[in-house]
């Protein structure tokens, strides 16, 4: 599970440099901008629920080690 939640984080920070590319920072809020910047918080908040699954396992790993 650790190594496929790495992997997804790897290709969603790889997807997000690759969207920032994208935007215009002349007009950020353009039609190909704003479609960029949707996908780069999307991108952000998977990587942060990858890392509260990742928390969550790690804390029901030590919970069962204890009992």
């Amino acid at each position: 599970m650790k190594i496929f939640s790495i992997i997804l984080s790897v290709i969603a920070i790889a997807l997000i440099i690759f969207n920032a590319t994208q935007i215009n920072f002349e007009d950020p809020f353009g039609n190909e901008g704003i479609v960029a910047l949707i996908t780069i918080m999307a991108l952000l908040c998977a990587i942060v629920l990858l890392l509260i699954l990742n928390t969550s396992k790690s804390i029901e790993k030590k919970f069962k080690q204890q009992k």
